[in-house]
């Protein structure tokens, strides 16, 4: 990769050293090339030493360093920068930038989890973690030295730190021999799947019995999960789904501040079926509350209605009601 010049270098350390607004203002200034080969130089730095930046704030102006942050650059700053100095015609040096990026050693660990990459790298040397975590950004290096045993941590982050210059050419033969052992990785697309909400919504669906024999199972395993699966099968809007006797039970054990503040925000549907199964002043009393109450916190009011939610789920524990939809055409006995 070709040297970049003193000038170029230069450049990239005072826009990096002065507020964004301003070095948008400054690299509006330059033209296309030489606002892309800025970028790429800003893209390349991570944290600039402090003698560096000194030497080139007061090359340009007889100011006190000292009342500057320490800088740093990054992709990201590149690309900030970029598109508030060209605007609508960043584009294409937006795209030169990230492939003289991408075409940096490593350059296409970018584009690749650190769990993945750890996966890969965890039972190397670590001289050789060392060597790649060298050329990663810090916060993506933190997590593959957080999943190394405690023992390999040191010995990487000893490494790092005594490391000097390196031959390119053993560079680039760990480069093309983890790319190449990766390639399966980088080829794949992922999505999400599973979850916590994906059972939620199965069970919601599962026969009582079912359900509640998975959930005792699951209880003596690990009930802080169990805890969280309830808390998304029946969510407060649900609510509007109970029979009108159940409606009833859950009123008998709920506070009038508590509905106020909880039917905040709901549907017309939810809030037509609690004052329906209210008497006339009980229903006119709450209306008044509400109205009494004003603006609320969305905060406060998701927590009264998760207090409400866990008095429905401690209710049909104890058998007083259920929050199974029951069919309106199912036949009872007398």
């Amino acid at each position: 990769m070709p040297t970049t010049s003193p000038e170029i270098r230069k450049a990239a350390v005072l826009l990096m050293s002065l507020p964004e607004e301003l070095a948008v203002t400054l690299m509006s200034k330059l033209q296309p090339k030489e606002i892309e080969a800025v970028s790429i130089e800003i893209a390349k730095v991570g944290l600039l030493v402090a003698e560096e930046q000194d030497s080139v704030i007061n090359e340009f102006a007889d100011i006190n360093p000292n009342k500057l942050p320490t800088p740093g650059g990054g992709l990201d700053l590149a690309n900030s920068l970029v598109e508030g100095a060209l605007g609508q015609n960043a584009t294409p040096t937006l795209d030169n930038v990230r492939q003289s990026i991408e075409a940096l050693p490593f350059g296409f660990l970018k584009k690749v989890d650190p769990q993945n990459l750890l996966t890969f790298v965890i039972d190397e040397h670590p001289q050789t973690i060392a060597l790649i975590l060298s050329h990663m950004a810090p916060k993506y290096g933190a997590q593959i030295i957080a999943g190394l045993p405690p023992n390999r941590q040191q010995q990487v982050v000893r490494r790092i730190a005594q490391m000097g210059q390196t031959n390119l050419e053993v560079i680039r033969e760990v480069e093309r021999g983890l790319e190449s052992r990766m390639s399966s990785v980088m080829s794949q697309s992922f999505e999400n799947a599973g979850g916590l909400q994906t059972v939620a919504s199965i069970l919601n669906v599962t026969d009582r019995a079912t359900e509640r024999t998975l959930m005792e199972s699951l209880t003596q395993e690990d009930p802080a999960l169990v805890e969280e699966i309830r808390r998304l099968m029946f969510v407060f809007e649900d609510i509007s789904k109970l029979s009108d006797k159940d409606i009833q039970t859950l009123l008998k054990n709920v506070e009038t501040a508590q509905w106020a503040m909880a039917l905040k925000g709901v549907s017309e549907e939810l809030k037509t079926k609690i004052l329906g199964n209210m008497s006339s002043r009980a229903a006119q009393g709450l209306n008044e509350e509400m109205e009494f109450l004003g603006a609320v916190r969305v905060s406060e009011v998701e927590a009264i209605q998760q207090q409400i939610v866990d008095v429905v789920r401690r209710l049909e524990s104890a058998g007083e009601l259920s929050t199974q939809n029951q069919d309106a055409n199912e036949s009872f006995i007398q």
